[in-house]
């Protein structure tokens, strides 16, 4: 996609636990233009978070990233992704149980699959993770945005337990990790 001032960018979706964890680490990410959390891969229409949450939907809590390939590579979010959740646990981040909380790559392109079935490769032959890895890599489909409340969430809710206990740790470990990745 080409944006106003003639760069291009591209999205990627993400499924890795609570879509606050992912975003609040992707908005800090240099090249990343926009995080949106939404619903994706469900077989309901217009999922609410509540319906999402019974687990009775199918749909993953996601986030879609608008980024800037000229400055960050999708294999580069892909990186990221690896280290701040945990691939190996299915349907489940922690104390988040249920097929909503799973691990995925929700591909945007042939391209995107490729990249993310060889790094994923390369994770396992590497033995980066004690245990194998059930990140699920398939194509987008049935993209929803989430309500509004959810956006920006840890942003504005700094001060929430969740965002204490949970969301400020893996922003923390993405600091510590990838300091050359930090939007100034």
């Amino acid at each position: 996609m080409q944006t106003n001032d003639g760069s291009v960018t591209e999205s990627a979706v993400l499924a890795g636990g609570c879509f606050w964890c992912l975003e609040a680490v992707y908005e800090r990410v240099k090249g990343v233009a926009a995080v949106e959390n939404g619903y994706a891969n469900g077989h309901t229409q217009n999922p609410t978070y509540e319906q999402v949450c019974s687990g009775n939907t199918g749909f993953a809590e996601v986030v879609k990233i608008t980024f800037d390939p000229a400055v960050i590579t999708y294999r580069d979010l892909l990186e990221i992704f690896f280290v701040i959740h945990d691939p190996t646990t299915l349907n489940r981040q922690g104390a988040d149980v249920g097929e909503q909380y799973r691990s995925a790559i929700l591909t945007c392109s042939d391209q995107q699959h490729q990249t993310a079935v060889a790094v994923i490769e390369e994770l396992a032959e590497n033995g980066v993770f004690d245990d194998p890895i059930v990140t699920v890599v398939e194509p987008l489909r049935d993209y929803y945005r989430a309500e509004d409340y959810h956006q920006h969430y840890f942003e504005n809710h700094p001060q929430q337990g969740y965002c204490q206990m949970v969301v400020g740790p893996k922003v923390a470990k993405f600091r510590q990790k990838f300091v050359h990745w930090l939007k100034n």
